[in-house]
């Protein structure tokens, strides 16, 4: 049960501030696209996640996305908000974060993977190295290539629940 084990639970990724990253020497944030970062179905964002980009980027905090949606689909759903993205990453494989840690260099201790599944985010986070964030699915829908996942996930949960009851959700990093 580890490997999907968060380090945080986070209601979303837009309640990661600047000043909490710095804190806790995060420079890298790596993100899902859809649920995390933007709803499966709205790919143009919301001026809350324009607002919460922009305030990383003033801080040198980057921004990439790590995604197993092809090329194109990524590719369309950011180009708008300026961030680089990884696509076909494989979670929960560490094939992306991977990718995205040797081609740019990072720090894995600096780095952190935010997602809304436990099964394909975490579950990366954790084999890759990296601390990983859970955050609430965006919308309560989900597009039918993810539903079989959020069925197993349920039983994911309650066990982590069981095994780990300090696993609750906050508004920011503690």
């Amino acid at each position: 049960m580890n490997i999907f084990k968060p380090t945080w639970m986070i209601e979303k990724i837009y309640n990661l501030s600047a000043k909490d990253l710095n804190q806790k020497g995060i420079t890298t944030v790596l993100t899902d696209l859809d649920n995390t970062l933007i709803a499966w179905n709205n790919p143009d964002g919301t001026p809350e996640l324009r607002q919460w980009i922009e305030d990383l980027k003033q801080e040198n905090i980057r921004v990439i996305v790590v995604s197993n949606n092809n090329h194109a689909r990524v590719k369309k759903a950011v180009e708008g908000f300026g961030l680089e993205f990884d696509s076909r990453a494989l979670k929960p494989l560490t094939v992306g974060i991977n990718r995205v840690v040797r081609k740019n260099k990072l720090d894995k201790n600096s780095t952190i993977m935010v997602g809304d599944q436990l099964i394909t985010d975490m579950a990366a986070a954790n084999l890759a190295g990296v601390r990983g964030v859970l955050v609430k699915p965006l919308i309560e829908t989900d597009a039918w290539n993810t539903k079989f996942n959020r069925f197993l996930e349920f039983f994911v949960k309650r066990s982590l629940k069981k095994k780990y009851p300090e696993l609750v959700w906050h508004k920011e990093l503690q």
